[in-house]
């Protein structure tokens, strides 16, 4: 039993959004052709999903975007606010075909708490529900695409395979912050030292 995980594809991480990853949504028709011509037993998305109040935002720590804190003792990146609940910018992308998709996880939504894996917070004591639904339709797999490699989507896969599925990461599916040169390469090369299949 295989699921594919789609890792927020949301407009804030697209073009003009307000934490655009590079070409984001260059990946939004190949997650269609996905999709349809691949079998999966579940489909799934997950969706950053922050209230407005959110510590990792640099405006709620008097932080410059993209400089390094901490958060509830965890190295916190301070980002730009993004993924705001139910704003226009924490939607999936418009293009996006969400017709086969059985369940939306949200993450992120405790202010205290940044959330890059689609299985738990970032301090990994609250888990987000999707390891309770793989587990009970019986899915052994996983394939991850979405945005973006370097964080989200690493932390889900890192997550997936510590969790014991069978992991693989759909490299030309995703798409990569890159705060630092080369962290799309370091992203690839940690994944695959932990015996996740990047693709």
């Amino acid at each position: 039993m295989k699921a594919l995980i789609v890792v927020d594809v949301q407009n804030d991480f697209c073009p003009e959004g307000r934490l655009a990853v590079k070409d984001g949504d260059q990946i939004v028709e190949p997650i269609n052709q996905l999709i349809q011509n691949e079998k999966y037993d579940l489909i799934v998305a997950t969706l950053d999903w922050h209230p407005q109040n959110h510590k990792s935002f640099a405006s709620n720590n008097n932080a410059q975007v993209f400089s390094m804190g901490t958060l509830n003792g965890q190295p916190q990146v301070m980002w730009p606010d993004h993924c705001v609940q139910n704003s226009a910018g924490a939607q999936l992308h418009p293009k996006l075909n969400t017709n086969q998709i059985r369940y939306f996880i949200t993450k992120g939504t405790n202010p205290e708490v940044d959330s890059y894996s689609g299985f738990f917070d970032n301090d990994k004591k609250t888990a987000t529900g999707l390891n309770d639904i793989l587990l009970k339709i019986g899915i052994k797999e996983v394939d991850v695409v979405g945005l973006a490699l370097d964080y989200c989507v690493k932390a889900t896969a890192e997550d997936a395979k510590k969790l014991g599925y069978k992991t693989n990461v759909l490299v030309d599916m995703t798409r990569a912050v890159n705060m630092n040169a080369g962290d799309d390469k370091k992203a690839v090369a940690d994944l695959v030292a932990q015996g996740i299949v990047v693709k």
